[in-house]
C-alpha cells in the first residue's frame, strides 16, 4: 500500500496550483490531506469525484476557512472515525480514523502552540489525548499516523535550530512528548532511510526560505514498531510546490 500525506493549506487554494496533476502522478492508494479549510459543499463538482475515489471530510465546526482534514481512498477501509474520544478536541476538524484489515491508519492535523498559552497547552493535551487513543487501538492491531505534527523533533529536523528553541514547534515540552511517542515504540519512517540534514516539509512564505532550503520537518509518517519490517520506503517530495508544506510518503509491503 502506497499513502501520501500533505498539509495542503487550504484545498480550495491548491487545487489551483496543480494539485490534481501530483495526485494523478502519485497513485497514492490512500491520500490525506491537513488544513483543508473547506467543506465538501464549497467544492467544484470536478474536485467531488476525482477518478473514482472516495472522499472522507472532517471539516472544522469551530469557523470555516480553518483546519479541517481530508482523505481520498482507492481502498476501502473496515471503519472510519472522526476525532479523538474527548469532545474538546473533536470540533476543529483534526483526525480520520481508517481501519484496514492489518492496521488502524490516522490522518492527523494535530495543534499549532504558537498563538498564547492556552493554545500551546491545549496542543500538548492533544498529544497526550491521542497517543492514548493509538496505544487503545493498538491492543487490536498496529498503528500508522501520518500527518502534521507541528513539531521538529530534533536538532537535525530544522535549518534554524538554535534561533528556534524558545518558539512553539520546538520547544522542550514539545519535543519530548515526541520522545516519549517514540518511546512506546513508534518509528519515524523517514529517519529509516534518511539520517542526512535538510531535508524539510514546511517553510515560511516570508524571506524566501524555501529558495534557500530553510525550512523544518514538521510532518511525518509513523509506524508502531510491529509494522517496521513492512516499510518499504519513505520519503519526502520537496520539489513539489503549491503550499507552504510539501508532500511526504510511505509504502507498506503487502502481506
Amino acid at each position: 500500500m502506497k499513502v501520501s500525506s500533505w498539509n495542503v493549506n487550504g484545498f480550495r487554494a491548491v487545487v489551483k496550483k496543480g494539485f490534481w496533476e501530483w495526485f494523478r502522478s502519485a497513485q497514492s492508494d490512500v491520500v490525506c490531506l491537513q488544513e483543508i479549510k473547506a467543506e465538501p459543499e464549497q467544492l467544484a463538482e470536478a474536485d467531488r469525484a476525482v477518478d473514482g475515489l472516495k472522499q472522507l471530510w472532517n471539516p472544522s465546526q469551530v469557523r470555516k476557512g480553518y483546519s479541517g482534514v481530508a482523505v481520498f481512498y482507492r481502498q476501502p477501509p473496515l471503519e472510519v472515525g472522526y476525532g479523538l474520544p474527548e469532545e474538546r478536541f473533536q470540533r476543529e476538524g483534526r483526525l480520520i480514523r481508517l481501519e484496514y484489515e492489518e492496521f488502524f491508519l490516522f490522518n492527523v492535523y494535530f495543534p499549532n502552540g504558537q498563538m498564547s498559552e492556552e493554545r500551546l497547552q491545549y496542543k500538548l493535551d492533544y498529544y497526550r489525548a491521542f497517543l492514548e487513543q493509538a496505544e487503545t487501538l493498538r491492543k487490536r492491531k498496529p498503528i500508522v499516523v501520518c500527518g502534521d505534527f507541528n513539531t521538529a523533533h530534533k536538532t537535525i529536523d530544522l535549518k534554524n535550530p538554535k534561533a528556534n528553541e524558545d518558539r512553539s514547534g520546538f520547544l522542550p515540552i514539545e519535543r519530548e512528548w515526541l520522545d516519549e511517542f517514540v518511546s512506546h515504540g513508534y518509528v519515524d519512517t523517514f529517519r529509516m532511510f534518511n539520517q542526512e540534514p535538510g531535508n524539510y516539509t514546511w517553510w515560511t512564505y516570508r524571506f524566501g526560505a524555501r529558495a534557500r532550503n530553510a525550512g523544518w520537518r514538521i510532518d511525518y509518517f509513523f509506524v508502531s514498531e510491529e509494522l517496521q519490517d513492512r516499510v518499504v520506503d519513505a520519503w519526502i517530495e520537496p520539489e513539489v510546490y503549491g503550499s507552504d508544506h510539501c508532500p511526504i510518503g510511505l509504502e507498506l509491503q503487502a502481506v
